[in-house]
């Protein structure tokens, strides 16, 4: 288990990087076996439709920003509370975001997202 500096430091860095929507760039982080979670969709199991998911998911947007208001730390147990803006066309939208990241040998092994899907439709079909 490494140190919960180390879970979060992981982490920042993390939400910071996948501001870059490049998802090749995302894949040092996880585990060959991680699960991504985006509540209540299905989950993506393993890296490769991990990284395919998100790429899928950047091709949706311009431009995206996480601001991680909140985070917390337990063993390797990261609690983020964040609001990521995506920039679809002329549509700025602002999205609240907690997420959970279990972290296992220094890469992220799952991570889950809970946020009001009602919200993310209405941004993607251009009704915010």
């Amino acid at each position: 288990m490494g140190s919960a500096a180390d879970a979060e430091r992981l982490v920042r860095e993390f939400c910071d990087v996948f501001d870059g929507r490049d998802a090749e760039k995302l894949r040092k982080y996880f585990t060959d076996d991680v699960v991504y979670h985006n509540i209540p969709l299905e989950p993506s199991v393993g890296i490769e439709a991990t990284i395919a998911f998100i790429d899928g998911f950047f091709a949706m947007c311009e431009s995206m920003t996480i601001d991680t208001t909140h985070l917390a730390v337990s063993g390797d147990v990261v609690l983020t509370e964040r609001i990521d803006t995506f920039h679809i066309g002329e549509t700025v939208a602002p999205l609240a975001v907690m997420g959970t990241f279990e972290i296992r040998d220094g890469k992220i092994s799952a991570w889950r997202d809970y946020f009001d899907l009602g919200q993310i439709t209405a941004m993607l079909t251009g009704v915010v």
